[in-house]
């Protein structure tokens, strides 16, 4: 199983950047994703999450309407689309992977109810 995490980088405050996360190793179709973050001296937090068909999608009260989570489920791929980015989200992000087909929000926010985790990506906002 391989959760390969791309596309970090470092943007300007108010720019844009897309990541994306590539996996491997199981039934991609099957697995809910998720996004989490965790920035210096904090605790990860939950980003953003899309159930196993896409149909559904949660955000972070602090990304919403400004991120976008998506899901290829044929090139076995998800990916974040950051907009009106803020020095705040400056963190490594983190793509996991739950196998279950619940669209319930109670189980797709907690990253401890996730299997499997990548290795993270990092992002940079200046201000």
């Amino acid at each position: 199983v391989q959760l390969q995490a791309y596309g970090g980088g470092l943007a300007r405050a108010g720019g844009s950047l897309r990541i994306s996360c590539a996996a491997s190793g199981f039934t991609f179709s099957g697995y809910a994703m998720g996004w989490f973050r965790q920035a210096p001296g904090k605790e990860r937090e939950f980003v953003a999450a899309i159930s196993w068909r896409g149909g559904t999608t949660y955000y972070a009260d602090d990304v919403k309407y400004r991120f976008t989570i998506y899901r290829d489920n044929a090139k076995s791929t998800v990916l974040l689309q950051m907009n009106g980015l803020e020095p705040e989200d400056t963190a490594v992000y983190y793509c996991a992977a739950r196998r279950s087909f619940s669209a319930r929000f109670a189980d797709l926010v907690e990253g401890a109810k996730y299997d499997y985790w990548g290795q993270g990506t990092q992002v940079t906002v200046s201000s």
